[in-house]
C-alpha cells in the first residue's frame, strides 16, 4: 500500500507537468523521481507515460508539497480513502479537484488553511459529514462544488464572509435547517443551487441584495412562507426555480420587474390567488410552470404578450373562465398544458396561429362546442389531449392535416359520427384513445397504415361490424387493444395471432362469436377480457387461460359446454378423438338407447294401466267388503233407532282400534261421526265342514253356533261326539233339521250362564222370525255347498253375528244396539 501512495505522488505531478516549473518545484520533481525509482513495483515506471496507472489513496505525504497549486484527479473511479488532513499544508493550492471519485470520509477542517484556494470541486463522491466552518477562511474561494454527496447538517453562516464566492452548488445532499441570511452578503454570488435537500424555513429577504445573482434554485426542499417581494431586486436573475416546496401566499406582482428572467418554476407548492398579469412584463420569459397549486381566477390576457414563451404549464389548479384569444400572440409556444382546471367555453380558433405548438393538453376541463378547424394548422402538433370535456361534433375537420401527431386522446366527450378514413394518414401515431364517446359506424381499416400505434382504445362507443383485418397488421401494437362496450360482431380473424407482442386485449361487451383458438398465439398477453359475447367451444390450453378470472369469461353461454373441468381444448380434443374412433359404436349405442327408451316408455304405460286396473279391482273388492257396492251380500237389521250407518262401523275395523281378542273373535273400539263410542265384535271364520250337523262345543264356553247363516257364535258340532237331536228327527229334511237346531240354539242362548250374553225377548222374537224366513234360502245355500264342496273348502265361512250383549233376559239397556247379518260366503262379521 505504501508503494501505491508513492505512485500517487507521480500521478499528481504528471498532471502538473504542463505547468511552468520553478527551480524549487523542479528540485521536488527530481527528488520524487529518484525516490519512486528506488521502489521495486515502480522502478520502471515513467511519469511521462500517457497511460499511467490511476489507483490508490491520497498519500499523507502530499502535505510535503508546499508549492503544489492544482490537484485534478476527477473521474478516477479507483481513487478511494479519505482526504488527508495534511492537504492543508499545501499553502499554494488553488484547485482541489476530486470529483466523480470514490473519495469518502469528511471534508477536513485543515482546508481552512488554504487561503489561496479558489475552487473546491468534490462532487459525485462518497464524502459525508458537515461542511467545516473553517471553509469561511478561504477568502479567495470562487467556486464551491459539493453536489451529489452525502453531506448533512446546516450550512455554516461563515460562508457569508466569502465576498468572491460566485457559485454555490450544494444540490442533492442531506442538508437541513434554514438557509442562512449571511448568504446575502456574498455580493459576487451568481449561482445558488440548494435543490434536493431538506432545507426549511422561509426564503431569506437578504437574498434580495444579491444583485449579481443569475440563478436561484431551491427546488425539492421544505421551504415555506411566501416569495419575498425583495426578489424583484434580482434584476440579473435568469432562472428562479422554487418548485416542490411548501411555499404559500400570492405570487408577488413585483416579479414582473425581472425582465431578464427566462425560467420561472413554482409548481407543486401552495400558491393561491390569481396569476399576476405583470408576469407579461417578463419579456424574456421562456418557461412558466405554476402547476399543482391553488391558483384561481381566469387566465390574464396580459400573460400572452410573451412572444418568447415556449412552455406554459398550469396543470391542476382552480383556474376558471375562458381561454383568451390573445393566446395566439404566443407564437413561440411549444407546450401548452392547462389540464385539470375549470376552464369553460370553446377552444379559441386563435390557437391555430401557434405554428410551433407540439403539445396541446386541455383535458379535464369544462370546454364545450366543436374543435375549431384552425387546430389543423398546428402542423407540428405531436400530442393532442382534449379528453374529459364536453366537446362535440366530429373529427373530420382537423385530423387529416396533423401528420406529426403521435398521441390523440379525445376520450370522455360527446363526439359522434364516423371516424374518418383519413386517420390513416397520421402515420406517426403511437397512441389513439377515442373511448367513451358516441362514435358509430365501422372501425376505419386505414388504421392499419398507422404501423407505429402501441395503444388503441376505441371502447364505449357504438362501433359496429367486424374488426378490420388491417388492424392486426400493426406490428407495434404491444400495450393495449381495447374494443369493449361496442356493437362489434362476427368471428375474430385468425390474423389476430400476428399481435404477438400485445399485453392487454379487451373485447368484452360485444357480439363476437366463434371459438377461442385464435387467441392461443398471443403469447405475451397478460390481460384478456372476452366477457359478454357469444363465444363458444373451449379455452386454449395455455397459461393465460388457466389464470383467467371467471369475470373475464362470464356472459358467453356457449363456452365450456361440458363444464369447467373439461373446458380446455386439450381435454375436449381427446374426447373428440375418442368419439371419432368409436363413432360407429356410438351410432349403435344411440339406436340401442332409442329402442330402450321406447321399451321403457311402453313398459311404463303398461305398468300404469296394470296398476290402475289393480287398484280398480281392489277398490271394487273394498267397496264390496266395506259395503260400498251397488248391493250388499248381507242385510243389516237394527232392532232400535240408531244414529249411524254400517259404513261408519266398518271403517273402524282396523288394527289400531283393537281393544281385545278372544276365542270367538276380535273386539274393536268404534267412534261414530256423532261422537258415540261403541264396541264391535268380529267373529273368527269357521270351516264349512258338517254344515248339516250340529254338535255341542265345550270349548266355546257353552256357546252354540248354527251353520248355515244364523248370526250365532257357537258351533253346531260337539267335538266330543255327543248328538243333540233325537234319532227319530234325523230323517227329517235338511231344512227342518236346520230350523230345529237354530231354534235350539236360541233356547240355549236364553239359558246361558252369563246374564250379559242372554238376549232380550225382543231379540228372541226377531231371531225366531228370521229362522223361519231364512229356511228356504239356507236350503239353497247348503245345496250349492254340497255340489261345490271342494271349491267351497278354499273359502272362509262368515258366521252370523252374535247378538249385542246389552242386557240380561230381564233387563234391557237403552244404549244397546242389536244387528243381524245374513250369510255371506266371504266374511264373518258380528257387531255388538
Amino acid at each position: 500500500m505504501k508503494s501505491l501512495s508513492y505512485f500517487f505522488h507521480l500521478l499528481i505531478f504528471t498532471l502538473l507537468l504542463p505547468l511552468p516549473l520553478t527551480s524549487s518545484s523542479s528540485n521536488e520533481l527530481t527528488t520524487l523521481l529518484s525516490w519512486t525509482h528506488s521502489l521495486h513495483p515502480f522502478s520502471n515506471w515513467n511519469p511521462l507515460d500517457t497511460n499511467p496507472c490511476k489507483c490508490g489513496n491520497l498519500p499523507i505525504e502530499i502535505g510535503n508539497l508546499s508549492n503544489l497549486e492544482v490537484i485534478r484527479a476527477g473521474g478516477n473511479k479507483d481513487i478511494v480513502g479519505k482526504i488527508p488532513e495534511e492537504l492543508g499544508e499545501c499553502k499554494n493550492l488553488t484547485v482541489l479537484g476530486l470529483a466523480d471519485t470514490k473519495i469518502s470520509g469528511s471534508i477536513p477542517n485543515s482546508l481552512g488553511k488554504l487561503i489561496k484556494l479558489q475552487t473546491i470541486s468534490i462532487y459525485s463522491t462518497l464524502i459525508s459529514g458537515k461542511i467545516p466552518n473553517e471553509i469561511g477562511n478561504c477568502s479567495e474561494l470562487v467556486n464551491l462544488f459539493l453536489y451529489e454527496n452525502d453531506l448533512s447538517g446546516e450550512i455554516p453562516f461563515e460562508l457569508g464572509k466569502l465576498m468572491k464566492l460566485e457559485k454555490i452548488l450544494l444540490w442533492q445532499n442531506s442538508f437541513v435547517g434554514r438557509i442562512p441570511d449571511e448568504i446575502g452578503n456574498c455580493s459576487s454570488l451568481k449561482i445558488l443551487d440548494l435543490s434536493l435537500n431538506y432545507f426549511s424555513g422561509g426564503i431569506p429577504e437578504s437574498l434580495g441584495k444579491l444583485s449579481n445573482l443569475e440563478e436561484l434554485m431551491l427546488s425539492n426542499n421544505n421551504v415555506s412562507g411566501s416569495i419575498p417581494a425583495s426578489v424583484s431586486n434580482l434584476t440579473n436573475l435568469i432562472q428562479l426555480q422554487l418548485d416542490t416546496n411548501e411555499i404559500s401566499g400570492l405570487i408577488p406582482v413585483e416579479i414582473g420587474k425581472l425582465t431578464m428572467l427566462t425560467v420561472f418554476f413554482a409548481w407543486q407548492n401552495k400558491l393561491e390567488g390569481r396569476i399576476p398579469s405583470e408576469l407579461g412584463d417578463c419579456l424574456s420569459l421562456e418557461a412558466l410552470d405554476l402547476s399543482y397549486n391553488k391558483l384561481s381566477d381566469s387566465l390574464p390576457s396580459g400573460l400572452f404578450k410573451l412572444q418568447n414563451l415556449t412552455k406554459l404549464l398550469l396543470i391542476s389548479n382552480d383556474i376558471s373562465g375562458f381561454i383568451p384569444p390573445e393566446i395566439g400572440n404566443c407564437s413561440s409556444l411549444i407546450r401548452l398544458r392547462l389540464l385539470d382546471n375549470k376552464i369553460s367555453g370553446e377552444i379559441p380558433r386563435e390557437i391555430g396561429f401557434l405554428n410551433n405548438l407540439s403539445f396541446l393538453d386541455l383535458s379535464e376541463n369544462r370546454l364545450s362546442g366543436s374543435v375549431p378547424l384552425e387546430i389543423g394548422k398546428c402542423k407540428e402538433l405531436q400530442m393532442l389531449n382534449l379528453s374529459n370535456n364536453s366537446l362535440s361534433g366530429d373529427l373530420h375537420s382537423f385530423l387529416s392535416s396533423l401528420t406529426m401527431l403521435e398521441v390523440l386522446d379525445v376520450s370522455m366527450n360527446n363526439f359522434s359520427g364516423e371516424v374518418p378514413m383519413s386517420i390513416g394518414q397520421l402515420t406517426s401515431l403511437l397512441r389513439v384513445i377515442l373511448s367513451k364517446n358516441s362514435f358509430s359506424g365501422s372501425i376505419p381499416s386505414t388504421l392499419g397504415k398507422c404501423s407505429g400505434i402501441q395503444l388503441l382504445d376505441l371502447s364505449s362507443n357504438m362501433f359496429s361490424g367486424s374488426i378490420p383485418r388491417e388492424l392486426f397488421q400493426i406490428e407495434a401494437l404491444d400495450i393495449a387493444l381495447n374494443l369493449s362496450h361496442n356493437a362489434l360482431s362476427g368471428v375474430i380473424p385468425v390474423e389476430i395471432s400476428a399481435l404477438n407482442k400485445l399485453s392487454v386485449l379487451d373485447l368484452s361487451h360485444n357480439m363476437f362469436e366463434g371459438d377461442l383458438t385464435v387467441f392461443s398465439g398471443l403469447e405475451n398477453l397478460v390481460s384478456l377480457n372476452i366477457s359478454y359475447n357469444k363465444f363458444t367451444g373451449y379455452l386454449p390450453d395455455n397459461k393465460l387461460f388457466h389464470l383467467l378470472a371467471a369475470t373475464d369469461l362470464v356472459g358467453n353461454q356457449g363456452l365450456c359446454p361440458n363444464g369447467h373441468d373439461s373446458c380446455f381444448i386439450e381435454n375436449a380434443a381427446m374426447a373428440k378423438m375418442l368419439n371419432r374412433s368409436n363413432s360407429k359404436r356410438s351410432e349403435m349405442i344411440k339406436v340401442a338407447i332409442g329402442l330402450l327408451s321406447f321399451l321403457t316408455v311402453a313398459m311404463i304405460i303398461i305398468g300404469v294401466v296394470t296398476v290402475f286396473r289393480a287398484r280398480k279391482i281392489v277398490r271394487d273388492d273394498n267397496d264390496s267388503e266395506m259395503g260400498r257396492g251397488d248391493s250388499w251380500p248381507w242385510q243389516f237389521t237394527p232392532f232400535q233407532k240408531v244414529n249411524f250407518c254400517v259404513e261408519q262401523i266398518l271403517k273402524c275395523l282396523v288394527e289400531s282400534n283393537v281393544i281385545g281378542k278372544g276365542c270367538s273373535g276380535i273386539v274393536y273400539r268404534a267412534e261414530m261421526e256423532n261422537g258415540d263410542v261403541i264396541a264391535v265384535k268380529r267373529l273368527w271364520p269357521t270351516t264349512t265342514e258338517a254344515r248339516s250337523t250340529a254338535r255341542y262345543d265345550h270349548s266355546q264356553s257353552d256357546k252354540l253356533a248354527v251353520n248355515g247363516g244364523v248370526r250365532d257364535s257357537f258351533s253346531a258340532e260337539k267335538r266330543g261326539g255327543v248328538e243333540v237331536l233325537d234319532e227319530n228327527l234325523r230323517a227329517r229334511p235338511e231344512s227342518e233339521i236346520e230350523e230345529m237346531l237354530q231354534t235350539l240354539g236360541v233356547a240355549l242362548l236364553c239359558v246361558t250362564s252369563s246374564p250379559d250374553d242372554r238376549p232380550t225377548m225382543k231379540d228372541v222374537v226377531a231371531m225366531m222370525k228370521e229362522i223361519k224366513q231364512e229356511r228356504d234360502e239356507c236350503v239353497k245355500v247348503f245345496d250349492g255347498t254340497s255340489r261345490n264342496h271342494q271349491h267351497e273348502s278354499n273359502h272362509n265361512e262368515v258366521e252370523s253375528s252374535e247378538m249385542m250383549k246389552d242386557s240380561c233376559p230381564t233387563t234391557s239397556s237403552s244404549s244397546s244396539i242389536n244387528m243381524h247379518l245374513h250369510y255371506s260366503p266371504h266374511s264373518s262379521t258380528t257387531l255388538s
